[in-house]
């Protein structure tokens, strides 16, 4: 596929991919790594974020305002607002040392990756013209409100139902 890695790094949407696919990865490292909770909210806000640049490098734009808009602001705001409402009166008890699992951690880690950049670098990618849509975002509409208006509608039902059942719960619990 690419003879060295000059000619990998001399496009820039490869530079792109390839520094937003670190990000990813390290966040998603960080956030199973991480003791703290909202510590975990960050790392993963920053996988989400990084995900919506993988996103603008595919020509996606408007899933990747929407893994912006939904994920990386509304989904990490819930689970901070969740983790501040949330009592915890437990203290948190120091786990024993493991210098070894850090170097294991680190050499699966490195095993993986290798073992999964031979297979692409070996694998046959076809290469085919898929047509050139002008406006994603004008497409994605015409489809919703079009061929799928009906679960579209449903959908918001639905959220208006749950939002108003989640009032009727937190009036319970307040008296």
């Amino acid at each position: 596929m690419f003879e060295n890695m000059t000619e990998f790094l001399s496009s820039g949407e490869n530079i792109a991919f390839f520094f937003c696919a670190l990000l990813a990865i390290g966040g998603a490292i960080f956030m199973i790594s991480f003791t703290k909770v909202v510590h975990m909210v960050l790392a993963l806000a920053l996988t989400f974020i990084s995900m919506a640049g993988l996103y603008i490098v595919l020509e996606a734009e408007f899933v990747a305002v929407v893994q912006i808009l939904i994920y990386a602001g509304a989904i990490s705001i819930l689970m901070i607002f969740g983790i501040m409402m949330t009592k915890h009166t437990k203290e948190e008890e120091e786990e024993p040392k493991r210098p070894w699992h850090q170097v294991l951690l680190f050499i699966g880690a490195a095993g993986l990756f290798g073992v999964i950049f031979y297979a692409i670098q070996q694998s046959e990618i076809p290469s085919g013209q898929f047509p050139q849509v002008a406006d994603n975002t004008l497409e994605i509409g015409k489809l919703l409100f079009s061929a799928h208006v009906i679960p579209f509608e449903l959908m918001s039902v639905l959220l208006t139902v749950a939002f108003i059942g989640a009032i009727v719960v937190a009036k319970r619990e307040e008296d």
